[in-house]
């Protein structure tokens, strides 16, 4: 079954785009692609199974965008992908 982890928007130790802020949409989908870029090179590209991606999702004050990272339950390695990128991805841009 693929099911997915939210892994955030930026590195956890930097500011990221505020929902609602002027061209939101624009600079958080450009973030998070970033973001992604990131993950690749400090934990690698994702294996069999796994697909980073940018994901919406409603909010009170309108739609929000992360990084979700989608695993394939019948796939360990994509799974342990997910985890990787949730609890040991970069703190910042630098890595």
């Amino acid at each position: 079954m693929v099911d997915y982890l939210n892994i955030g928007s930026s590195p956890p130790e930097e500011d990221c785009c505020g929902v609602g802020s002027c061209n939101y949409s624009f600079n958080a989908k450009q973030e998070c692609r970033r973001y992604i870029d990131c993950l690749r090179k400090f934990i690698g590209v994702e294996p069999t199974g796994a697909e980073l991606k940018v994901k919406s999702f409603p909010h009170d004050f309108g739609t929000y965008y992360e990084v979700v990272c989608y695993y394939d339950d019948n796939i360990p390695e994509s799974l342990e992908y997910a985890l990787k990128c949730e609890g040991e991805g970069p703190l910042t841009w630098d890595g």
